[in-house]
């Protein structure tokens, strides 16, 4: 979940104004003038989701996990959500204008490290886990279609350094962020995931497996790094007292498709035991202070 809450709440604020706006082109975006808000300074929002996910990337068996939020900026440093990770952002935010974020990020990837429903694909073992660092950017435009709407570009460029597929990946992404109301959020994000050759033989190549039964035995597959994937994700949020200035309690509802890509699509993990087509649901509420 990608959308800043700080985001919901200073731009949706803005739409306060939104009537006399519509007369006055020249009215300011933002916050009314001297209203204090949570996101003056250093704040933080916690909470907790579940998300109901495919069981390994190309499954078409589904699990449910529950999931932490942590989002905010402790003085310089702004901390955004990634999937099973976080992105620290070291620029300080812009008053005004375009924005822009650089960094480091961090995710855990647990893809076939457990809870492998499909008797077939669980019988090729488990494997390790795989902890992903590296640097993230990002540059936002605001004021797109409309005084309060946004539109983002990031891309985070991650390394194993656990030894567990011991690749890279490079995940581009673009994000349309609107209000509805002073509460209330939507935004769309396009992505897409590019995998080096080691990422891709760990996750997608089929070995020979003599020890499985032969009527078990899938064929054998090797694969190649490339893009593996590209989604559409679209997100809600909803602060719970109808004034996202003063934090307190939010809602968060994601849904997504995504799409597998060259060889993670054509192995046999996927094309024979699982579906390219990959679908995800979550939702979460948390508490900004």
């Amino acid at each position: 979940m990608t959308t800043s809450l700080r985001a919901l709440a200073i731009v949706a604020t803005g739409l306060i104004a939104t009537p006399l706006a519509a007369q006055d082109a020249a009215a300011p975006a933002g916050p009314p003038s001297g209203e204090d808000t949570v996101f003056d300074d250093t704040w933080l929002s916690v909470g907790i989701g579940g998300i109901y996910t495919p069981s390994y990337d190309g499954s078409d068996d589904y699990t449910f996990s529950v999931i932490p939020i942590v989002q905010g900026r402790l003085g310089p440093v702004g901390i955004d959500p990634r999937p099973a990770g976080l992105a620290l952002d070291f620029l300080p935010d812009a008053e005004n204008g375009v924005d822009i974020s650089a960094g480091v990020a961090a995710r855990i990837r647990r893809n076939r490290a457990s809870d492998i429903k499909d008797p077939v694909v669980e019988q090729y073992g488990e494997l390790d886990t795989a902890i992903e660092v590296g640097p993230t950017l990002g540059v936002s435009f605001p004021g797109v279609l409309h005084q309060y709407d946004s539109l983002s570009f990031n891309a985070d460029l991650l390394f194993d350094v656990a030894g567990a597929h011991g690749g890279m990946t490079v995940s581009p992404s673009v994000t349309y962020f609107t209000p509805l109301s002073r509460a209330a959020i939507v935004s769309l994000t396009l992505s897409a995931n590019y995998a080096n050759d080691d990422y891709a033989d760990y996750y997608y190549t089929v070995p020979a497996a003599p020890d499985i039964d032969p009527a078990d035995r899938l064929p054998t597959f090797q694969a190649d790094g490339g893009f593996d994937k590209a989604g559409v994700n679209l997100l809600f949020g909803y602060d719970l007292d109808g004034n996202a200035l003063n934090g307190g309690l939010a809602l968060i509802g994601l849904a997504g498709y995504s799409r597998l890509l060259g060889d993670a699509k054509d192995t046999p993990f996927t094309s024979i035991r699982g579906s390219a087509d990959q679908w995800m649901v979550a939702a979460g509420v948390g508490y900004t202070f």
